[in-house]
């Protein structure tokens, strides 16, 4: 969740030491440096939710599941986000010998407030196209019970399939995984 709240231009080895002594968490891209705004309870509760059914999946998989506290930089453009669920299969690359920063995921779910809803799918997502191992984008509505996925094809086009009541499992292809509306969105009665 990102606000406009800037501090001055530094480096990229400033703002990785910065932010490992860091209580909070802050985008960095081009020298300048965004604090992310704290997630509402609805949020944290999709987001436990995620976690927990993809682990479920992915056990015996060669697969696994960062919350947001795990740092992803996009090495095409720079920048250093938090998603808030990603996941990577195979060999996973790091920025570093610390494992703090991941540069590989094949799926990244970012999931979608008021503050964040534009970002999330303009720029953000921009930035994302860059990753080469990406093969999926999931954004999932805290204002209704909605998923939209994202897929890469063959010819580096993203396709979209959107799950609503009619339609509520989305298939995560490239990790062999689905997520259930029923699932996401468990314990949230308010939508």
């Amino acid at each position: 969740m990102r606000q406009e709240a800037k501090v001055p231009m530094i480096s990229e080895a400033e703002y990785l030491d910065l932010e490992r002594a860091s209580e909070t968490k802050n985008e960095y891209y081009q020298g300048e440096v965004f604090a992310m705004a704290g997630a509402s309870r609805r949020h944290n509760i999709i987001v436990s939710n995620i976690i927990g059914r993809l682990n479920y999946q992915l056990i015996k998989k060669p697969c696994i599941a960062y919350p947001s506290d795990m740092r992803l930089k996009i090495e095409a453009s720079g920048l250093y986000t938090y998603p808030d669920v990603m996941v990577v299969c195979g060999e996973e690359k790091f920025g570093d010998e610390k494992q703090e920063t991941l540069l590989n995921p094949d799926v990244i779910i970012e999931v979608l407030s008021d503050s964040t809803e534009s970002y999330d799918r303009g720029k953000k997502f921009e930035n994302y196209r860059k990753l080469d191992s990406l093969r999926e984008y999931v954004l999932i509505s805290q204002n209704c019970r909605k998923i939209e996925k994202y897929a890469r094809t063959e010819k580096r086009q993203w396709l979209l399939t959107e799950s609503d009541e009619e339609n509520p499992t989305i298939i995560l292809e490239s990790i062999g995984c689905e997520l259930k509306l029923s699932e996401v969105y468990d314990k949230i009665e308010d939508i």
